[in-house]
């Protein structure tokens, strides 16, 4: 481990990054985050859209009963950062059945996820626009490894910046990543039921997650946000916007919405999320931390927190 007086730079600004830089930093650790963003988020991404914030990230937040994020998820709903939103989703079968599914109590966010970021991010050292091209294992103190650094990333592109025949390259490569895209519609008026919040559908070739931003948002707009397939996102990486006509006639057929929407957005996500989520909490080796939602499984916002809290504290010992 660090010695106590060591600086530890932790590269990625999301909830992971984030929530390692700030059990550190609550320690006394000296921690620097850096972030090639504009600012602090990562896949808890809003957007300003039309003038309102749509998430584009992370869909919603849950935390476990007496888990140390429940009481954060507190405190962000105590201070209008999040809202308790729905505990019921539906789920629309290949033949357009439907059917109603409970289950955790979903949390959304009045102001667009990123706006969590921010507010961890009060109070450290966060440089955006930063690019990191490389990382190496940092030399090894009273016979303990000094972290080079923390990457709070996908694995594959940790790999991009760590030595491949190392072991902390071997570790973040052996990640698997899907793709998705985020594509935001929006209509003049709703056009689809009022207890909707969000929906699974099952078996469609194009579209995975339907959210009601309007609703998990608080404010009722006519938006919805659509979450493609892994396949059709690996065909249209490199032309997300090809993909929206798919998608928009996957969202009609599975809500029964009579009429095209009047504009959409677009974002791509190469790593859109895990294949298969490590158990372990976190990786260390050679001094370099590996954090995210590829640990600490299953992947979601309360396991990224996790992870990435449960690294700090690892380093702080």
């Amino acid at each position: 481990m660090a010695p106590d007086n060591a600086p530890v730079t932790v590269i990625g600004a999301g909830i992971a990054g984030l929530a390692c830089a700030r059990a550190l930093q609550d320690a006394g650790r000296d921690v620097e985050v850096l972030d090639r963003g504009r600012a602090p988020g990562g896949r808890l991404s809003s957007r300003t859209v039309r003038g309102r914030p749509v998430d584009l990230g992370a869909s919603y937040l849950t935390a476990g009963d007496g888990s140390p994020f429940a009481a954060v998820v507190a405190d962000w709903v105590d201070r209008g950062l999040a809202r308790p939103w729905t505990d019921t989703f539906a789920v629309i079968g290949p033949e357009g059945d439907r059917e109603r599914k409970s289950g955790p109590l979903r949390y959304g966010t009045p102001r667009g996820s990123r706006s969590l970021a921010a507010d961890l991010a009060t109070g450290l050292t966060v440089r955006t626009g930063t690019t990191v091209r490389e990382v190496t294992a940092g030399p090894a103190v009273d016979g303990r490894a000094v972290p080079a650094a923390v990457l709070a990333m996908p694995g594959p592109q940790a790999a991009r910046l760590l030595d491949p025949a190392g072991p902390a390259g071997h570790l973040a490569a052996a990640e698997t990543w899907q793709p998705a895209l985020a594509v935001v519609l929006g209509w003049a008026g709703r056009r689809w039921p009022a207890d909707l919040h969000g929906a699974f559908v099952h078996d469609d070739p194009a579209v995975e997650w339907i959210a009601d931003d309007g609703d998990r948002r608080g404010d009722a707009a006519p938006v919805l946000v659509a979450h493609t397939t892994a396949g059709l996102a690996a065909g249209h990486l490199e032309d997300p916007a090809a993909a929206v006509p798919a998608v928009v006639a996957a969202v009609r057929s599975a809500l029964g919405i009579d009429g095209d929407p009047d504009w959409t957005e677009v974002h791509r996500w190469t790593f859109a999320r895990p294949a298969a989520p490590r158990d372990e909490p976190f990786g260390l080796v050679d001094g370099i931390g590996l954090c995210g939602d590829g640990w600490h499984a299953p992947a979601k916002v309360e396991s990224a927190w996790s992870s990435g809290a449960a690294l700090g504290r690892a380093l702080v010992r």
